[in-house]
């Protein structure tokens, strides 16, 4: 599977999770080595890297400042579902692994 130029939205996340509808995910992949940038809602600028595996499982880290100025990051690992449309669908689970430390869960949607 490739994410390459793949843009994602979500459709679901975790209360304490800071991603909301009006968030962009964009994509890129080199090989098995996933980047992206992603802004909206409360997050002002987000990054992540990650590896895909053969399955198109993504074990990302992301970091990202909120629109208080807050510099928060991550783990996550996203799994792909592949939707009747041909778009993928992600199911992440992820932690924080600044602040609470707690952890969530969120559905992407490729647009």
């Amino acid at each position: 599977m490739n994410y390459h130029n793949k843009i994602f939205k979500p459709v679901s996340n975790s209360e304490n999770g800071e991603v909301s509808e009006s968030l962009r995910f964009h994509y890129h992949q080199e090989g098995n080595i996933l980047t992206c940038e992603y802004s909206g809602g409360a997050i002002s600028k987000g990054h992540l890297i990650g590896t895909v595996d053969e399955h198109g499982v993504i074990d990302m880290r992301y970091h990202q400042v909120n629109s208080k100025g807050e510099l928060n990051t991550g783990v996550c690992t996203s799994t792909p579902e592949v939707l009747a449309n041909g778009k993928i669908r992600l199911h992440e689970s992820w932690q924080w692994t600044s602040g609470d430390k707690s952890k969530g869960s969120s559905v992407l949607e490729e647009i």
